[in-house]
């Protein structure tokens, strides 16, 4: 039976919580205070405006827990207030836990990304519509270039009793059709991503739900997470809500058991234990109390495997890529049975931001979004050491100038606060000479190296004539002579 409630108007909001950190110090930076304060204004404004029923919203910094908040109802019939520790369904956010799980057994030798399915999967086969294409490898199923349906043939979003056990996916998944060639196109598939579930809990000799709280939630400390809810809400679940209808009320939407699909959509979670999970794709240090996988690993999962037409964005490993004109992020949405949310990592700045809503109209991504705009920033300033400024080693004067190759192409090295640069004029010439600044670091007398970040990483060598100055540098493989 379903209910109709009205939404309040008046927005309940709870106080902060701390947690894996005990405490921020960066939450007590004056800038971030100030930009958070104006972030919980803005907030309840837009859930007035929209009648959002519940919000909990968390923000990371690195291995911080920064600030995480409640805002709202997650019941509206008992009026229970969102916290923190209010448990929403995430949906498809559960594709990037099956996800990891994959890359913690390649790293553990059980598993190749470029490994058939079939190697694993004894029953896997379909109606394949392209005999001389590729065979079906973990890569696709984890880049969404299978070429397999979206979803197993039943009607379980129109009906969340439709579900499949896990029997009766694999029955029906091998009368199938193909969509599409294997590595030909991205097409999102949860029908995939159940398929990999499949594959961790025949490469793990364990259960897929059992894999995931063992290596992954246990480890993270992630005691509110669950793999497999119960059909019967645990406590502290948030009710899911309808989109507003015309009159302004909202119908409670059915609990949903993924069953057979669970590995592309089924755990429940919150934004503090998100929060941990964030911080366990940050984590660079090898062998820390959170890491899941080696630093190596983390970069391939969020780099793009697979671009977008449009050239702004991609697929990861089971994570989405997305550039806009501020920052590089990844992470990924979900929507189910109305519950909406939000995972999104700033891997520059080191910010994460988890936002769940428990109403099918909320729009998650437009609170990560000004969150990260308004605290990506500020967090990263006031997390950078205080370095004190620069002084110039007088002995690299000895490098400034302008030098040339064989041909006449220009080379300036320049002191710019305490540090030496290389400038390769082009032609024709950058719009913007300071993205073409490569700084050198020292490594010996007269030898520098191109930083990473901003150049080849190459050798930069001065040679020193017999009067003293500079008589050829060695770039690379390559040279320029100095312009007298």
């Amino acid at each position: 039976m379903k209910h109709m409630y009205g939404v309040l108007a008046v927005i309940l909001v709870l106080g902060s919580s701390d947690a894996y950190a005990g405490g921020s110090a960066l939450r007590d930076d004056p800038a971030v205070a100030e930009n958070i304060t104006l972030l919980e204004n803005w907030i309840q404004a837009q859930m007035e405006f929209d009648n959002i029923p519940g919000l909990a919203i968390a923000v990371v910094h690195d291995q911080e827990l920064v600030w995480s908040r409640g805002f709202g109802r997650a019941n509206l019939e008992r009026s229970t207030a969102v916290t923190p520790q209010t448990v929403f369904r995430i949906a498809s956010i559960t594709k990037t836990f099956t996800s990891t799980a994959v890359m913690i057994l390649r790293e553990r030798g059980k598993l190749r990304l470029d490994d058939p399915v079939s190697q694993y999967l004894p029953w896997f086969s379909y109606v394949n519509r392209f005999p001389e294409g590729p065979a079906i490898t973990i890569w696709h199923l984890l880049t969404h270039t299978s070429g397999l349906p979206t979803e197993a043939p039943f009607p379980y979003w129109m009906d969340y009793d439709k579900f499949p056990t896990r029997e009766e996916m694999i029955a029906a998944f091998q009368k199938q059709e193909s969509v599409l060639e294997p590595g030909t196109k991205m097409k999102y598939s949860n029908l995939a991503m159940a398929i990999l579930g499949e594959v961790v809990a025949a490469a793990s000799g364990m259960p897929y739900d059992r894999f995931i709280e063992t290596e992954i939630l246990t480890p993270l400390g992630m005691s509110r997470t669950v793999v497999n809810p119960a059909r019967a809400q645990a406590s502290g679940f948030a009710t899911g809500y309808g989109r507003r209808l015309p009159e302004g009320t909202r119908e409670v939407v059915p609990f949903m058991d993924a069953r057979g699909i669970g590995p592309a959509a089924n755990i429940a979670s919150t934004v503090e234990d998100l929060a941990r999970f964030a911080s366990a794709h940050m984590q660079m240090t090898p062998g820390a109390a959170n890491s899941l996988l080696r630093p190596a690993s983390l970069r391939e999962m969020h780099r793009v495997q697979w671009v977008y037409p449009g050239w702004k964005g991609g697929r990861g490993l089971g994570f989405a890529v997305q550039r806009t004109d501020e920052r590089e992020v990844y992470g990924h949405e979900g929507w189910v049975g109305g519950n909406r949310s939000h995972l999104v990592i700033s891997p520059a700045e080191k910010v994460a931001v988890i936002v769940m809503i428990n109403a099918d109209d909320g729009t998650p991504t437009e609170f990560t979004h000004r969150a990260m705009t308004m605290l990506a920033p500020v967090l990263a300033k006031a997390a950078a050491p205080q370095v004190a400024e620069a002084v110039t080693d007088p002995s690299w004067k000895l490098y400034a100038g302008r030098y040339s190759d064989p041909d006449g192409w220009v080379t300036d090295v320049l002191l710019r606060g305490g540090k030496l640069y290389l400038y390769g004029h082009s032609y024709p010439p950058e719009e913007n000479p300071l993205a073409s600044l490569v700084e050198l670091v020292p490594e010996g007398p007269h030898v520098f190296r191109q930083s990473a970040q901003t150049g080849s990483g190459e050798l930069v060598v001065f040679e020193i004539g017999k009067d003293g100055r500079v008589s050829r540098v060695k770039i690379d493989e390559n040279y320029v002579t100095p312009v007298r």
